[in-house]
């Protein structure tokens, strides 16, 4: 291929760029290592196959403390997709009402639902998570005395109490949490728990992040030409089949490219949980670093976990939006 070509002389400079950051990051990595072992630190990440020593208040799998430091980074990373999983379900839903509110022909709608978006949007989110976490802790009343709906319900300071389905006896069905006296003691049995912490967690990155999702779903209806709808009207279709078969299929060509930014935004700021004692990947691997002095392997770590939770995410969202795509023409 000749040189003079513009697709040669592109792939030339890709490739010197390339190999020019493959220098910068072998030089910083050996000066890194040099300089550790010149203070007499250890390195390496061999400490994951030692005794963490250390507990974790919540956890979706068996662990305690005689376990192992990748043990206790697989608890802090599947915490973390809990909370980044559920925010991303709640903040779609809850963000795509606010977003149809937003061009409601109802003049109250619109502007409670402006009203959120300016408001939840514009107050920094550790501020918001600060928020939920000191209502839940303080002002919910004490365990023994709960906040219940229907009896299934039960909200206190010991976090929410709810449903779960499980299996037994060959056969799935709802644990239903029940109220009962032991002692003179109320007590919550059955059901699942969820701890206070992972309750502000995802109830703040889910109202926070609804907030620009509802302006980018209102941003995408908007962008629909006017004429769409009144195409669709003259065929005689209803308002809410004008939305769901006309608007919205057009609309969510315009609203997924910055979704994904909002669902990547989600992510990563679940690493605040710190802020409020949640065990996350962030948390577990602070109190890592604290106790074996590896501060490169901790943070390496976490920034590859975050980059790959991301990278995923990024590339199942551009899957979607190309199947959208595909669908739509």
């Amino acid at each position: 291929m000749p040189l003079h070509s513009r697709r040669s002389r592109a792939l030339l400079y890709q490739f010197l760029l390339v190999s020019v950051l493959v220098g910068v990051a072998y030089w910083l990595f050996n000066n890194t290592l040099t300089n550790l072992r010149a203070r007499g630190i250890q390195s390496g990440f061999g400490f994951l196959f030692d005794t963490a020593g250390f507990d974790i208040g919540e956890s979706m799998i068996s662990y305690d403390a005689t376990q192992a430091y990748w043990q206790a980074f697989l608890v802090g990373l599947l915490n973390t997709l809990r909370v980044s999983v559920l925010g991303i379900v709640t903040c779609t839903v809850w963000g795509g009402l606010l977003g149809l509110g937003r061009v409601s022909n109802n003049a109250l709608a619109r502007g409670l639902c402006y009203s959120y978006t300016e408001l939840f949007r514009n107050i920094p989110l550790l501020l918001q998570l600060f928020m939920w976490y000191v209502l839940l802790v303080e002002f919910m009343p004490d365990t023994d005395a709960p906040l219940h709906l229907n009896d299934w319900l039960f909200l206190s300071k010991g976090g929410l109490t709810l449903p779960w389905l499980i299996h037994a006896d060959g056969a799935w069905m709802w644990d239903v949490p029940v109220w009962r006296i032991v002692e003179g003691v109320g007590e919550v049995t059955g059901g699942a728990s969820v701890t206070p912490e992972f309750l502000a967690l995802t109830w703040g990155l889910s109202l926070y992040t609804s907030a620009f999702v509802a302006e980018l779903v209102r941003a995408g209806i908007t962008a629909v030409p006017r004429g769409q709808t009144e195409a669709a009207k003259s065929v005689g279709l209803s308002a809410w089949q004008i939305q769901r078969l006309v608007v919205l299929p057009q609309a969510m060509r315009v609203v997924i490219p910055p979704l994904t930014n909002q669902y990547l935004n989600l992510i990563k700021n679940s690493s605040l949980a710190v802020a409020i004692g949640y065990p996350d990947l962030v948390n577990i691997s602070n109190t890592a670093l604290n106790q074996t002095g590896r501060a490169v392997e901790c943070i390496a770590i976490v920034m590859a976990v975050y980059l790959s939770l991301s990278l995923l995410t990024a590339a199942l969202m551009n899957m979607y939006n190309r199947r959208m795509a595909l669908r739509a023409r």
